[in-house]
C-alpha cells in the first residue's frame, strides 16, 4: 500500500520543503494549495524528482465545505488507502497593533489557522484511528509560545493550535497517533519578506534566519517511526531567539 501525506499550504515555504523531505521518506504528497496554482505545479515537480508522485488538492482549509468535499473525493479515488500524515502548515500574517486591527484581520488569520485545524484534521483522523497508524504534525510559531507585539492575532492563532496540539494528543495516543507541533522563529520564506532582517539578524543568537528545510528536517523526524513516543510537544526551531 502507499503511503500518503497531506501538507496543507504546501505550494511554498516551508510547505514545499515539507513536501521535498517527505517525498524523499517515501510519501506519496498531497499538496494542498488556496491561490498560486503555478507554484503548487512547481512543488509538485520537486516532489517528483524526489522520487515520488503526488496530487495537488486545491480549497481554502478555513472553508469547511471546501475541504470536505476535497478529501472524500480524494478517498473515493483511493479506496483501500488513507493518508497516514498531516502537516497543517497553511497560516497567514496580517500584523497590526489591535487598536487599528480590522475586524477582517482578526477573523482570517485566526481562520485559517485555527479553522483550518479543525476542519482538515478532522476530516482525515478518523482512518488514521482505524489503522493506528498516524502522524499529526503543526506548524505555529514562536509568536504563539511569547508574544509578538502587533501580532495579537497571529499569536493568538498559533497559541491555540499550541493548546490543540497538547490536547488532541491525549485524545488518540492509544490509537498510535501521535500530535506534535514545531514553533519556527524567523525562517526565510515570503512570510519573512518586507522585515528588517539585518536588524531582527542581532535580536537571534545564531544571528541568521533559519531555511525551510531545516524545519523540514524535524518535521520529517516526527514523522518517521523513530518518533512514535513523542507526542504533545512544541519543539522549537528558532537559533536561541526563544527558549
Amino acid at each position: 500500500m502507499r503511503k500518503y501525506a497531506l501538507v496543507t499550504g504546501g505550494s511554498r515555504g516551508i510547505g514545499r520543503a515539507v513536501c521535498i523531505k517527505l517525498a524523499r521518506m517515501g510519501y506519496d504528497i498531497l499538496i494542498n494549495y488556496v491561490s498560486n496554482a503555478a507554484e503548487a505545479q512547481k512543488t509538485l515537480e520537486l516532489v517528483r524528482q524526489a522520487g515520488q508522485d503526488g496530487e495537488i488538492l486545491m480549497f481554502d482549509v478555513s472553508k469547511r465545505e471546501q475541504v470536505r468535499k476535497a478529501i472524500e473525493l480524494w478517498e473515493n479515488d483511493h479506496p483501500e488507502e488513507y493518508i497516514e500524515v498531516l502537516v497543517n502548515n497553511a497560516g497567514i500574517r496580517r500584523d497590526n497593533v489591535l487598536v487599528f486591527m480590522p475586524e477582517e484581520d482578526w477573523h482570517r488569520v485566526l481562520g485559517i489557522t485555527l479553522d483550518g485545524f479543525y476542519n482538515v484534521t478532522q476530516a482525515v483522523l478518523q482512518p488514521m484511528l482505524v489503522h493506528k497508524q498516524g502522524r499529526i504534525i503543526n506548524v505555529t510559531s514562536v509568536s504563539g509560545l511569547k508574544g509578538q507585539s502587533g501580532q495579537a492575532n497571529y499569536s493568538a492563532a498559533k497559541g491555540g493550535l499550541i493548546a490543540a496540539t497538547k490536547a488532541l494528543a491525549l485524545e488518540v495516543a492509544r490509537k498510535r497517533v501521535t500530535v506534535n507541533a514545531v514553533a519556527p522563529g524567523f525562517i526565510e520564506t515570503d512570510m519573512t519578506e518586507g522585515l528588517d532582517t539585518a536588524a531582527l539578524k542581532n535580536t537571534i543568537p545564531a544571528l541568521r534566519f533559519g531555511t525551510p528545510e531545516e524545519v523540514a528536517e524535524l518535521v520529517g523526524f516526527l514523522a518517521s517511526p523513530q518518533a512514535a513516543y513523542i507526542t504533545g510537544e512544541v519543539i522549537s526551531i528558532n537559533g536561541g531567539l526563544y527558549t
